[in-house]
């Protein structure tokens, strides 16, 4: 097995748990704060995707998809045009409103078709690849691509027990 179908399994589960994620929640579900100091669910599929749009458009030389298949307009955020909700304050946080869960998987499915175009594209050379010299050691794309793997599986792990902690009170 090479890196790339590694890379391309691990993409591939979490867009299936995003999906677990949000999928038969309603808006004001989505929407909920579990508590005042928390994340919902919208928003933090919303962030983990933006990551990934961001990131793995950044290290292949590509257009985020967020702005160059318009959701950037469809989610009609009260927020930056390429904000990725990194450092939101719990201000920002409740400005991601989302009134579906078919708006969240519908942008999620389109950059994880990006990124599995890209990725499909690998070599192992590519791996060491500098993407980003703003760190000390630079970052390679390798290091990139887990990097992103990592954060978005972080974020819809919370995005699931979010959703329990919402139903469990609702039950």
């Amino acid at each position: 097995m090479h890196a790339k179908d590694i890379l391309i399994d691990a993409y591939d589960r979490i867009r299936e748990e995003v999906h677990a994620a949000v999928e038969g929640l309603d808006a004001d579900e989505l929407n909920a704060l579990p508590t005042a100091e928390t994340n919902s669910v919208a928003w933090l599929v919303w962030h983990l995707t933006r990551v990934q749009d961001d990131h793995i458009a950044d290290a292949f030389g590509l257009d985020q998809v967020w702005t160059a298949q318009d959701w950037e307009k469809r989610f009609g955020l009260d927020l930056p045009r390429l904000d990725t909700g990194y450092g939101h304050s719990a201000g920002q946080v409740v400005r991601v409103r989302v009134d579906s869960p078919g708006l969240l998987t519908g942008y999620h499915d389109a950059v994880h078709a990006q990124t599995l175009q890209a990725l499909r594209t690998l070599t192992a050379a590519d791996l060491g690849r500098v993407v980003d010299e703003n760190w000390d050691p630079p970052v390679t794309l390798g290091v990139r691509l887990v990097s992103v793997l990592s954060d978005d599986l972080q974020h819809v792990g919370q995005a699931a027990y979010a959703r329990g902690l919402l139903q469990s009170a609702a039950a």
